[in-house]
Parts: C-alpha cells; structure tokens; sequence
C-alpha cells in the first residue's frame, strides 16, 4: 500500500529543515506570476506563508484580516497588485533575500 501526504505539510518540514528551499519556493511563485501561472503561484505562495511566517503574522504585518489573505491566495484568490507587493515585502524580509528582475532574450 503506497502511502501519500499533503504536500503543504512536505513543504512546511521542508522549509524548516532548508531555509535555501524557502528562497527556491518565493522564486518559484514569483516566476509564476510573471509567466502568467497565478493559480499556481498563489498556492505556492500560501504553502510559503503557512511554512515560513504563518497567517496571522502575515495579516498582522499587513494590517489586513488572516481570512482576506487566505482567501487571496486560494485557488480562486484575486490579490489585487498592492496585496501582492505586500505580501512578497514581507516574505522577502522574512526570508531575508533581495528580488530582482532580469529580460532574457525568446528564442
């Protein structure tokens, strides 16, 4: 019998045992967004928060409610650009890493 878990719980022991996995995971949300995944990114980003700085602590440093946030980056969320600059502000600092960006040339 194969045995399956969440993978919300895989990366949330993840990120505490690799802080470079949680550098990797904003990395990854943020190059969603702007390649026009951001179903995906959200979901990623939400794992990220529950993982790192959890809900109320986001909601707290955004003065915004936990449940606005968490249904921003549900399946179904809308963050408008201002929640989502916050939201990767406070991330960022947590995670204590810069964002860049860069173009590269399409083939």
């Amino acid at each position: 019998m194969v045995l399956t878990r969440d993978s919300r719980y895989v990366a949330v022991e993840r990120v505490k045992r690799d802080p470079a996995f949680a550098k990797a995971l904003l990395d990854e949300a943020v190059t969603l967004f702007l390649n026009g995944e951001p179903d995906t990114a959200r979901l990623v980003l939400s794992d990220l928060v529950n993982a790192t700085i959890g809900f109320e602590r986001l909601a707290t440093a955004m003065g915004k409610p936990a449940k606005s946030l968490h249904r921003m980056l549900s399946t179904n969320g809308n963050p408008s650009m201002d929640n989502l600059a916050l939201i990767l502000g406070v991330l960022r600092k947590r995670l204590r890493v810069k964002l860049a960006s860069r173009t590269v040339k399409a083939a």
